[in-house]
């Protein structure tokens, strides 16, 4: 029990003299025996990033801290903080299909219809593409002017999204032209499906297609 005792003072008083030893280096001498109270050394300097609590100033608060970040080891907390708001990149491997649909003839359409008229038409033309899609589980990723950019199986996955795009593509060509127009309408389907790499920020990058 002595010796341990022994041992362990010595260890303090080493932590004791590397702390004196770099607030010296630093010019503050003066705050080696307030780090001494507070029972601060190496092991807990590098996690140190706020040294109000203990009445240092503002300058040599910045001083220390800059003096934190050249130490060897663990990087300040605070460095390895995520920005409020700010989403991690993280990344899976997921099976996708995902689906296009257009208007066809819809640049002749442009031509001969006002471009009040044209607009009411596209935006009947996306509404009843988003509900069919939404009915079949499929989620909306981008408006392209006449375009629509549709993913089965990216966020929600379901084991037959395939055929649920396949299905909900059926349907779609029925029902733009059955809408109600002063032009008959008509809609073009391509469907693909294969890998993709699915981030966080809902961007998909293709590794293959099917």
């Amino acid at each position: 029990m002595f010796h341990r005792s022994i041992a362990r003072c010595a260890g303090e008083c080493a932590a004791v003299q590397e702390i004196g030893g770099l607030l010296e280096k630093r010019g503050m001498p003066e705050y080696g025996e307030c780090f001494d109270q507070n029972k601060i050394d190496l092991s807990v300097l590098p996690h140190l990033t706020d040294h109000k609590d203990i009445g240092v100033p503002l300058g040599h608060r910045r001083k220390m801290l800059a003096a934190i970040r050249g130490l060897p080891g663990e990087s300040p907390v605070a460095s390895k903080t995520v920005p409020t708001g700010e989403a991690q990149d993280t990344a899976e491997r997921r099976q996708v299909t995902v689906m296009f649909t257009d208007l066809v003839g819809s640049t002749a359409l442009s031509a001969r219809m006002d471009p009040e008229d044209l607009r009411e038409v596209i935006s009947a033309y996306q509404k009843c593409v988003a509900e069919i899609v939404q009915r079949f589980g499929g989620f909306v990723a981008k408006y392209m002017g006449d375009g629509v950019l549709v993913y089965f199986g990216y966020p929600q996955a379901h084991e037959d999204d395939a055929e649920r795009a396949v299905r909900a593509g059926l349907e779609l060509v029925g029902a733009i032209s059955a809408l109600q127009s002063n032009a008959p309408l008509q809609t073009r389907v391509g469907i693909a499906t294969g890998l993709v790499v699915a981030t966080h920020r809902r961007t998909l990058q293709a590794e293959a297609r099917r």
